[in-house]
């Protein structure tokens, strides 16, 4: 992973919670679940404590058993406090709270369902990636996952390029792209499709913020030093003069979503064919008499 996105990533985990961004998207894709007829009696969500869906997965799924995949142990740790459930709820009788291991642990047993919410485009190898979700899954079983797209912060991109500033966003995968990347890894019947969301802000230092709560600039070619209080004035200046006649300041997201199921495996085609004299014989003589009519 991006020495910068462990950096976003540590920062993330000190706030208990998904971002909002993340929890709504959670909640789209929870949506799209009815589509699905198989009922998976083991679910892993990957990254869970940055996705936001710990409910809404178990809600949709009551009787399966459920495991959460993290980055590392910060959020092993983020994770497992808040699986903590009190006497009291309700939900503590029902179902035990999901295992939650960190993602370089063997996953044991495959699952049904692999999801992944909002956490791809931080991700420095998708296509391996992609491979690992393959071996964890059970024959038909299904991967569902969503990203942010390559229109993210389209208007704060164009700013920061006019103004000279470098990459003001990590680069993010066209979903196009990512289908083909389910291909190659062994995943049949992808289905891909992206929407833009448009957020507001009523001021620049409030768009910064909720921009910081979702991971800030994670791109590897940003500025390498400390900014200046000189410059952050600009940064609001530049940021101010986007905003419309009501003063709010808008900005848009690219989210992909994608779902594709685990194909059987393909047996495998010989290196080495071996034919007999006899057939040898027999195919040179069609051959020399020529088609038979």
């Amino acid at each position: 992973m991006p020495r910068r996105w462990v950096a976003a990533l540590r920062r993330l985990a000190r706030h208990g919670e998904a971002p909002w961004l993340h929890r709504e998207i959670a909640r789209r894709m929870a949506e799209r679940l009815a589509i699905i007829r198989l009922q998976p009696t083991r679910v892993i969500d990957w990254w869970g404590g940055l996705g936001g869906a710990r409910e809404l997965l178990e809600q949709a799924y009551p009787r399966a058993e459920h495991l959460v995949v993290e980055p590392d142990a910060v959020w092993r740790a983020s994770s497992e406090a808040a699986n903590r459930r009190p006497w009291w709820s309700a939900r503590r009788w029902q179902a035990p709270a999901p295992q939650v291991l960190v993602e370089t642990e063997p996953l044991g047993a495959p699952a049904q369902l692999l999801w992944a919410n909002m956490m791809l485009h931080a991700v420095a190898d998708p296509p391996a990636l992609f491979e690992r979700w393959q071996r964890a899954l059970d024959v038909d079983g299904f991967v569902m996952f969503s990203c942010l797209g390559p229109g993210t912060l389209r208007e704060l991109r164009a700013l920061y390029a006019r103004l000279g500033w470098g990459e003001a966003t990590a680069k993010f995968i066209d979903m196009h792209d990512l289908g083909d990347m389910l291909v190659h890894a062994g995943f049949a019947d992808p289905v891909m499709d992206q929407e833009v969301i448009t957020l507001q802000w009523r001021d620049a230092p409030s768009l910064l913020a909720e921009l910081r709560g979702l991971g800030s600039n994670a791109a590897p070619q940003r500025h390498a030093g400390l900014r200046t209080p000189r410059w952050r004035a600009r940064l609001l200046e530049a940021l101010g003069a986007l905003a419309d006649a009501e003063g709010r300041i808008s900005m848009s997201f690219e989210v992909a979503y994608g779902h594709a199921f685990r194909a059987a495996p393909r047996a495998r085609v010989s290196d080495v064919t071996n034919v007999s004299l006899d057939d040898m014989r027999a195919l040179i003589r069609g051959r020399n008499h020529g088609p038979v009519r």
